[in-house]
């Protein structure tokens, strides 16, 4: 008998593991799907539309996969002394990647995600399960109004990353939302935001003037290609009321798997060219990828 089980066992062991398969189902954004990552057992692409929007490995949540995760990880890390607890404020869910990785990087921390997507919501809960011990309370709701809910000073650090059809929703561009994001900060808190732009990043311009006339520090990470105009992509802006940790942030980007670079102080503002501060009136959705993107 004792025989029969240890055999029974060895046979089990080599068999090949389980493939994880592709979930799908319809949400108030589109069609979402969670794929596999073939390379790590538990981790997960999370596409809305085909346009992949988080990145998720449910066994070390400290890995972040796409570049302008790994930047906003950094604004993370950069943003207390290592360990202590935030206190944190997510506009857009996705995957949750970002609130896992702050829960595991600064445990103790106290995060709030307000995701607008409710059917989403119930997808990544149910098949990416936070860790019940972290303090991440989820809420559907917009972006913008769910900020309005959130008491003067706060968050240590605001993150948003708010995508509608691969587009920002323009009332989250404007001068008026970002004096809302900042009555929420503590008075040495981040906002740190990831931006999508292209060829002649005319919006990405306007968000660092707009950003400029809200906070006085303000720095910004990106692709050498996407500052020189010659594609779409992401950067991530980083503003805050008193200095921000421009010259470990530089080191860091310069580091990454695809090394970026980090503008501030007068490069930047000389970047904007003039750009008009974004007001609620004049508003715009951040501008739409161009076929091919994802593929």
């Amino acid at each position: 008998m004792a025989r029969r089980g240890a055999a029974r066992g060895a046979s089990d062991r080599k068999r090949p593991e389980r493939q994880q398969e592709p979930v799908s189902a319809t949400v108030d954004g589109g069609l979402a799907e969670l794929v596999p990552d073939r390379e790590r057992p538990r981790a997960w692409t999370l596409l809305l539309d085909g346009a992949p929007q988080s990145h998720v490995d449910l066994d070390d949540p400290s890995y972040l996969s796409f570049a302008y995760q790994r930047r906003l990880g950094h604004v993370i890390d950069l943003a207390a002394p290592p360990g202590r607890p935030l206190q944190a404020l997510h506009l857009g869910g996705g995957a949750f990647t970002l609130a896992r990785y702050v829960a595991a990087s600064r445990p103790r921390s106290t995060q709030q995600i307000v995701e607008i997507d409710a059917p989403l919501v119930q997808l990544v809960r149910r098949e990416l399960p936070l860790d019940p011990q972290a303090r991440i309370r989820v809420r559907s709701a917009d972006a913008r109004a769910g900020l309005g809910k959130i008491q003067d000073g706060w968050a240590d650090l605001v993150i948003a990353d708010v995508f509608g059809g691969a587009r920002t929703p323009a009332h989250l561009t404007s001068a008026e939302f970002l004096a809302e994001v900042r009555r929420v900060l503590k008075p040495g808190g981040q906002y740190a935001a990831n931006l999508a732009d292209g060829p002649p990043l005319a919006h990405l311009r306007g968000q660092i003037a707009t950003a400029a006339s809200v906070f006085p520090e303000l720095a910004l990470a990106a692709d050498p290609v996407v500052w020189r105009g010659r594609r779409f992509g992401n950067a991530v802006l980083v503003a805050s009321g008193l200095p921000i940790a421009v010259a470990e942030l530089t080191r860091r980007v310069a580091g990454d798997p695809h090394p970026g670079r980090v503008e501030h102080g007068r490069a930047l503002a000389d970047f904007t060219g003039g750009a008009a501060v974004v007001t609620d009136a004049g508003a715009r959705p951040s501008p739409a990828p161009p076929p091919g993107t994802f593929t």
